[in-house]
């Protein structure tokens, strides 16, 4: 198949993908498909060097002159051209699980990360071998274009996963768009990039396409990342390795809060998008993490947002994405938030388009902290972003933010960090000073400091979500209503009463 351009290519060859993944789980197919897209970009990166050893009479089975220029050495039996020869045969998922064994033993850094599990008899050999055929495609003649394109359609593929999982994607895929919004409001162009719950590394890979995209070299940027789930840490370090991107995501999977790998680290820029509402989460009251109170044990919010701002350099910036429930919570959240506020820390809140995430309708927001913020830190500026999403065109249940989008609102809040011909505009965005705030009992809701015509404020959420939210709450102040009323009675039974 040879293909010339890249027009609507993500779509042909997911739809043909697609057909072929019988009665497989989306989840479970998705390793199968990435993996194999995996093997072909390594294989044709390999391929190319190959080529050019033979042509200038070199060696080209010498690993060191793979390794020198960073490309995985591929064994002969790992190689794409081999697979296809063997697309046909019976054996080809066992053929498959060899290559990337051989791949594993050859390559340090890909030790225990790809999948291994095509030769399980839920999985047609025939169908399997159908999409060996599938990838096996050529742009004609146009030189390292086919590595671009295998790595748009990993990302394209990963987004359309998220959409086919629904709510159980949230762990490995951020919408494109919100993670360009975050990345071009930071503007990460050199210095430590960290991620605390990368899931399949989008905010990493967006941002060595924005340094690249603005003449930097993507090298400028030093990756550090961390994530829960086994699958997703290994669909990350993948998604990297396909980008040329060397990053530290640890020597495997780990919990942020009970296993930070990355203790020392103090990041200049923080991107991420951690779980919404996450309870039952490893809470250690006495962590050096909670400067600003000890979040509850109910709802994990704030121990992001803590971890999150702990990990920022003296003159560091995050963006991150929260449940709006932040942004007006009371209680031991209340308090922590006023803390982070008084300590001049947040520099934007941007509430966001419903509809723009597959795996929760959550009413979502960005927040966006500094420790750099000088001038503004009694500022902060709030932006409306609810009526600016569009239509997606893979998704009629979902919404987007366009590149035009993510322009106007990165230059609007670029504008007004240097007072460059920044203005208030109605129903979009306004500058709010922190006495305001305060005024307010420090909620953070937009629509306290926007006015927006027919939009529902941003802190009412979904039904169903504001019951679990109330019922964690009562049971939170149950508990410690009861726990008080066994201390009172402890007192009482130690006063001696006059009878007289």
């Amino acid at each position: 198949m040879v293909i010339e351009t890249f027009k609507d290519i993500e779509t042909h060859l997911w739809a043909m993908a697609n057909k072929l993944r019988g009665n497989l789980d989306p989840s479970e197919y998705k390793h199968t498909v990435l993996g194999l897209i995996f093997l072909k970009y390594v294989s044709d990166s390999f391929q190319e060097k190959y080529n050019q050893l033979v042509e200038n009479g070199d060696d080209p089975e010498d690993r060191d002159e793979y390794i020198a220029e960073n490309i995985f050495f591929v064994p002969e039996s790992s190689r794409w051209s081999y697979l296809v020869d063997n697309a046909k045969k019976p054996t080809i998922g066992v053929i498959i699980d060899e290559a990337m064994v051989e791949i594993e033993k050859e390559n340090d850094t890909l030790k225990g990360v790809l999948p291994k599990n095509y030769a399980r008899p839920e999985l047609d050999k025939v169908k399997l071998g159908e999409l060996i055929d599938l990838f096996s495609f050529k742009i004609g003649g146009k030189k390292n274009q086919e590595q671009d394109l295998l790595g748009r359609i990993y990302e394209y593929f990963l987004g359309n996963f998220g959409l086919a999982e629904g709510k159980n994607s949230g762990s490995f895929y951020t919408p494109s768009g919100v993670v360009k919004l975050m990345v071009n409001m930071i503007e990460p162009f050199k210095g430590r990039v960290y991620d605390p719950c990368c899931g399949s590394g989008g905010m990493f890979v967006q941002s060595a396409r924005f340094v690249e995209e603005h003449a930097g070299r993507k090298d400028n940027i030093h990756i550090y990342g961390q994530e829960y789930t086994g699958t997703t840490w290994k669909l990350a370090k993948m998604n990297l390795a396909l980008r040329g991107i060397d990053g530290d995501l640890g020597k495997r999977d780990a919990d942020t809060f009970a296993n930070d790998l990355h203790k020392n680290l103090k990041a200049d820029f923080i991107l991420a998008n951690p779980p919404f509402n996450m309870k039952d989460y490893s809470l250690n009251t006495e962590d050096v993490r909670w400067k600003y109170g000890t979040p509850p044990s109910s709802n994990a919010n704030f121990a992001w947002i803590q971890h999150i701002i702990s990990k920022l350099s003296p003159k560091g910036t995050a963006a991150f994405v929260m449940a709006n429930g932040t942004l007006s919570a009371d209680g031991d959240q209340g308090k922590i938030r006023k803390a982070i506020v008084d300590e001049g820390l947040v520099d934007c809140i941007m509430t966001l388009p419903p509809k723009l995430f597959y795996n929760t309708q959550i009413p979502a927001c960005v927040w966006i902290v500094s420790k750099d913020k000088k001038k503004r830190k009694d500022k902060v500026l709030f932006m409306n972003l609810t009526d600016m999403g569009s239509q997606s065109p893979s998704a009629r249940t979902v919404t987007e933010l366009t590149d035009d989008a993510v322009k106007v609102i990165s230059d609007t809040y670029h504008n007004w960090k240097v007072n460059n011909n920044y203005e208030d505009k109605h129903g979009f965005c306004r500058e709010v000073t922190i006495d305001e705030i305060i005024e307010k009992n420090y909620v953070l809701t937009t629509g306290r400091y926007i006015e927006m015509e027919d939009i529902i404020e941003e802190d009412e959420e979904n039904f169903s979500v504001k019951i679990t939210r109330i019922k964690d709450e009562l049971e939170s102040l149950f508990l410690e209503s009861h726990n008080l009323e066994s201390k009172i009675l402890a007192i009482l039974e130690g006063v001696e009463l006059d009878e007289n």
